[in-house]
């Protein structure tokens, strides 16, 4: 039986503050951020972008306290995340990355519920408040009706969907993803966005490594722009979305125009002569 609560159904708590300071580091030998300084405004849908090996997904694992920086610091209000336990952190934050893997045979009910595992403890037993978590995240991400179908006869978008609403289980403020329209037809991809943008404006915060320029300045709010490593600029996509930005960054001749409907900035590239 589902479980309803007018209290369970709002959005976490007031979302807390997330910032990076002076990250530096990568894999064994390899350097791929140097000196990497971001702050994650509170409430909004944050978009990393920039060329591919720039550091973007990098640096989402930093933020999630999944790579450890060999210098600098991840802060959530002000604390350093390593003085966090395990368990204390993922209550804060949830992180979805690149293409997760469904074990097999399982249900999509049952995998949005593993995303309970940070608030229960040893001993502890399947609670109201785990059964009104789960069916929030379902109902906002518009599964309930997939909730008993095994995750190998999903399509692609609907995958993506209940990996989401396992992330949105945890109850967390903050909720971090690692390029989530990747794989997915334009349409899919849309409604991921969508939900995105539905999730921020219901109080939590997003951060989303994201490809597609015109993508990530009409759905987030706030844009923090790498290359090779470092941040180039980050800021409102109006202000960093520049002809002048999308050459530093991607080394593309562009032309950009504002969105006739929102405003947004459109970037349009510029076909090169030949020779």
């Amino acid at each position: 039986m589902i479980l309803h609560s007018p209290a369970r159904d709002k959005a976490p708590a007031q979302p807390h503050d997330l910032t990076a300071e002076q990250l530096s580091g990568g894999y064994d030998r390899t350097v791929v951020l140097h000196d990497v300084s971001v702050r994650i405004p509170a409430g909004s849908f944050t978009a990393i972008i920039g060329p591919n090996a720039c550091g973007k997904s990098t640096l989402l694992r930093m933020l999630a306290r999944l790579l450890k920086p060999s210098s600098g610091a991840v802060r959530l209000d002000g604390v350093n995340a390593r003085e966090y336990s395990t368990k204390q952190f993922a209550r804060q934050l949830g992180m979805l990355p690149q293409s997760p893997i469904a074990p097999e045979g399982i249900t999509v009910a049952d995998l949005i519920a593993r995303g309970r595992h940070p608030h229960q403890g040893v001993l502890a037993q399947w609670s109201r408040a785990d059964e009104f978590a789960v069916d929030r995240a379902m109902r906002d991400t518009g599964v309930r009706d997939l909730a008993d179908r095994p995750m190998s006869e999903l399509s692609g978008g609907q995958r993506q969907r209940v990996w989401i609403a396992m992330s949105l289980a945890q109850d967390t403020a903050i909720l971090l993803l690692d390029e989530p329209t990747t794989y997915l037809d334009i349409a899919h991809q849309l409604e991921v966005l969508e939900l995105l943008a539905r999730l921020k404006s219901a109080g939590r915060t997003i951060v989303a490594v994201l490809h597609d320029l015109n993508q990530a300045a009409n759905y987030a709010d706030h844009l923090i722009a790498m290359r090779d490593g470092v941040v180039v600029a980050q800021g409102p996509p109006r202000e960093l979305i520049t002809e002048t930005t999308v050459e530093r960054v991607f080394g593309l001749i562009s032309r950009v125009i504002a969105d006739p409907d929102t405003g947004a900035p459109i970037v349009l590239p510029r076909a090169q002569a030949p020779g």
